[in-house]
């Protein structure tokens, strides 16, 4: 397994998930997630209008892809943990990445009249 891969199956999830196809996209997921799959449903954005894998990166003892949803309620980060399974990349862990804010310009006062 290396990052080509990751990123291979990082976008079949990402493409599952625009498609609404939430058994293609669980195909990824590893046999944990599977069963417990509410809480990783909760956070995303759903339906999606726009899924793009930003960053695949070595992690510990398997890669971390970087996944960046956008939908009809929001946006988020969903970091992913990706490990050899069974010969082939499956998504063992994902987190919601908190971005901060940006600080919000101050407002110049308006001239009194």
């Amino acid at each position: 397994m290396d990052a080509q891969d990751v990123r291979e199956h990082a976008e079949s999830y990402c493409a599952a998930l625009l498609d609404g196809d939430m058994d293609r996209a669980a195909e990824q997921l590893s046999r944990e997630l599977r069963t417990n799959l509410g809480p990783l449903v909760a956070i995303q954005p759903l339906p999606l209008t726009e899924a793009t894998v930003e960053s695949v990166e070595v992690g510990g003892s398997g890669y971390v892809a970087m996944l960046r949803l956008i939908g009809e309620s929001g946006e988020i980060e969903l970091q992913t943990r990706w490990k050899d399974r069974d010969g082939r990349p499956t998504l063992v862990e994902a987190s919601h990445v908190v971005v901060p804010a940006e600080p919000e310009a101050p407002v110049a006062p308006s001239p009194e009249a």
